[in-house]
């Protein structure tokens, strides 16, 4: 809990005392592990999460079995909220990326508060239309920009979501979230530790130097941090 008494989730932070009680009798707090699936693509959502750190991925996959990272998601978002407005179908898997700690509670529960409170319900179809704009930005980025932006940017995301340079990644889990073969996050990973902005070893990934990973990403990082704070910081 933060000093106000609320997970330390963004949204949860923002809602006011009314829309909080709405929730709070209903919350209750897990530790979740690397790998844990919190929503199935095409499967009822039976939960609603409130990430309080770590990284939760969202993904798409097709038939064939590809598949590929389209969100990145954390402490600013929640997950299944949209389900939850609409007919309780998951559009995507969602992953436990780093493991977390996360607020949750049933999702007929959170559909009724969004039906009670139309304050509550405008923050949720805020936040939706944020994390449109991030899967949108993430499919540009992947079709339009070379692999070493793609890749600073993802890192940048996940240190923005944690709050520390040292990111339990790795290779064969960047390459699905950037969408290419893991030989090619290898020679991206190893010119990065070269020029010194990350160190890289097994199953870890250290940021060493912030503003020069930021030159090398693209405009989309700062697009959707952009997009989340003019939706989501200024309030419902």
């Amino acid at each position: 809990m933060t000093a106000s008494g609320r997970p330390p989730n963004q949204l949860l932070q923002m809602l006011d005392a009314a829309d909080f009680a709405l929730l709070q009798p209903h919350l209750s707090t897990v530790a979740m592990a690397r790998a844990t699936i919190l929503g199935e693509q095409g499967a009822r959502q039976k939960q609603v999460y409130f990430p309080h750190d770590g990284a939760v991925s969202m993904t798409v996959s097709l038939a064939e079995g590809q598949t590929i990272a389209v969100a990145l998601l954390g402490r600013d978002s929640v997950i299944g909220g949209g389900a939850a407005l609409a007919d309780g179908l998951a559009l995507t898997d969602t992953t436990v990326l780093f493991p977390c700690t996360a607020a949750v509670l049933d999702l007929a529960v959170f559909r009724n508060a969004a039906d009670a409170s139309a304050r509550f319900h405008r923050m949720v179809a805020r936040h939706e239309q944020a994390l449109l704009a991030h899967v949108q930005q993430s499919l540009l980025c992947n079709t339009l920009h070379p692999v070493e932006a793609r890749l600073s940017r993802w890192l940048l995301r996940a240190r923005d979501l944690c709050d520390r340079a040292a990111l339990p990644l790795t290779q064969e889990l960047l390459a699905e979230m950037i969408g290419v073969r893991r030989n090619a996050v290898s020679i991206v990973a190893h010119t990065l530790q070269q020029t010194g902005i990350i160190r890289y070893s097994r199953g870890q990934i250290e940021i060493i130097d912030a503003e020069a990973l930021a030159a090398m990403s693209c405009e989309c990082h700062d697009t959707v941090k952009m997009q989340y704070e003019r939706l989501l910081m200024t309030g419902p």
